[in-house]
């Protein structure tokens, strides 16, 4: 599986996000392109630990499950998000854009570090499963927006 940890990655994500333009429409959901970038952002910031997000009591939580989803089963469309995440007022495209990079660029370099924030829904995951789990999310809003 494809995880942040690999620059070769990163770069097709943001190659991807930069094919975005007001005009570009959803397939499925209710963001718009800047929302949507937005929220990635904060997701990414909400990662590193520079976004509080209050803890939601799921089964999802706990091993084997969270390792389950963040490895193996695809996420499903219009599932329920943090509010912490989707309620900032976005800036354009292209200035989420370049907040995504460098939240990502960030999110990269703390690659090696032995301790990682609790994931909202997750609870707590490894350095490892935070790269794929980044991953999976991001390629699944670009995916959402058909780039």
């Amino acid at each position: 599986m494809k995880t942040l940890w690999q620059e070769e990655t990163r770069r097709e994500l943001l190659e991807r996000a930069r094919r975005l333009t007001p005009e570009t429409k959803r397939r499925w959901g209710k963001m718009t392109v800047d929302q949507m970038l937005a929220h990635l952002v904060d997701a990414f910031r909400m990662g590193l630990g520079e976004l509080e997000v209050r803890p939601k009591k799921l089964p999802i939580r706990h091993w084997p499950i969270n390792w389950l989803i963040v490895n193996l089963v695809p996420f499903p469309k219009n599932t329920p998000t943090a509010p912490e995440i989707v309620r900032r007022k976005q800036a354009s495209i292209e200035d989420e854009v370049r907040q995504l990079e460098a939240a990502m660029a960030r999110f990269a370099a703390r690659r090696n570090d032995p301790v990682w924030p609790l994931h909202p829904a997750f609870g707590k995951l490894s350095a490892k499963s935070w790269g794929r789990l980044g991953y999976k999310h991001t390629d699944h809003h670009l995916r959402q927006f058909g780039v």
